[in-house]
């Protein structure tokens, strides 16, 4: 979908077209879903509808400055570490805990992304997994680019470290 489209689909939301909403959805929920699946959230469909609900209780604040997948993926990075946290209350940190199963995610793949803080695994995922620029996944994540190079150059290399001790 182009900006422009996006950007007028989001403002028909905001004044409570459900119907435009809805075509978002059904744009933007596979690659949402997949994201959270691969970064391990509990239950990607609940987060993912959390996603989509802040979305549409803000969708007033969408500018167009970015594309929309970015900012939909920034409310979504925001309601995986709001349950990250909510989690940690009540279970015991586990740094090595793996990913959710995904049929489209080889388990070596998800046992080395499980291994990796989350911060480093999003990157991974948005950048190598899903294609997104640095600046992209920046936005995404609401980190400063040089922060966001920072981790995916240690999480390139925390990977292949991993990578060597699984082989």
């Amino acid at each position: 979908m182009a900006n422009e489209v996006e950007l007028a689909l989001c403002r028909r939301a905001a004044a409570g077209d459900e119907g435009a909403f809805a075509a978002l959805v059904e744009a933007h929920a596979g690659a949402l879903r997949s994201f959270l699946r691969k970064l391990g959230a509990t239950d990607p469909d609940d987060v993912a509808q959390e996603a989509f609900l802040r979305a549409w209780r803000a969708a007033g604040q969408y500018d167009g400055r970015a594309r929309y997948a970015t900012w939909l993926t920034r409310i979504a990075w925001r309601c995986f570490l709001d349950q990250q946290r909510g989690r940690s209350h009540r279970e015991p940190p586990n740094a090595l805990e793996e990913p959710r199963a995904t049929s489209e995610t080889p388990l070596a793949v998800r046992s080395l992304l499980g291994a990796l803080p989350e911060r480093e695994r999003a990157v991974l995922i948005l950048c190598d997994g899903h294609g997104w620029t640095h600046e992209e996944a920046a936005a995404m994540l609401g980190l400063p680019l040089g922060t966001l190079k920072s981790l995916a150059a240690r999480a390139k290399a925390r990977a292949r470290t991993l990578w060597e001790a699984l082989a």
